[in-house]
């Protein structure tokens, strides 16, 4: 009987976090953004036919980005719960929040570009 009650839990705990990931995509405009730049490096991947290696290296990139722009999401909506009155440490964690994300998006564009470059110069 404990099986099946911990099989329920993990089918909450999985509804729960698309629950997260849909309400993030509804509500953040960055993450709207990231999905557009993934499903381009998508589109240009399969035209491009890039490598299991690179396919690879942009699902891991992909992944960090979005849970990086989720963790953000997840921090910035924290800080405006607990803080109702505009701080500059509330200011500080927000910003330093989405520092980090704009950190992972340059380093994932920079590899991008590494694996996409010499394939978009092979066309010509």
């Amino acid at each position: 009987m404990k099986y099946k009650k911990e099989i329920k839990n993990l089918g909450h705990s999985f509804k729960y976090a698309g629950t997260g990931v849909w309400s993030s995509f509804k509500s953040e405009r960055n993450m709207k953004i990231h999905v557009f730049v993934m499903c381009l490096v998508i589109l240009f991947g399969i035209i491009l036919k890039i490598n299991l290696r690179e396919w690879i290296t942009c699902i891991i990139l992909f992944a960090i980005v979005i849970a990086g722009e989720l963790f953000n999401t997840a921090i910035e909506t924290t800080v405006d719960m607990i803080s109702l009155e505009k701080s500059p440490q509330a200011k500080l964690a927000k910003d330093i929040s989405a520092g980090a994300v704009l950190i992972l998006a340059i380093a994932s564009a920079i590899i991008g570009l590494i694996i996409f470059i010499p394939k978009f110069i092979a066309l010509f």
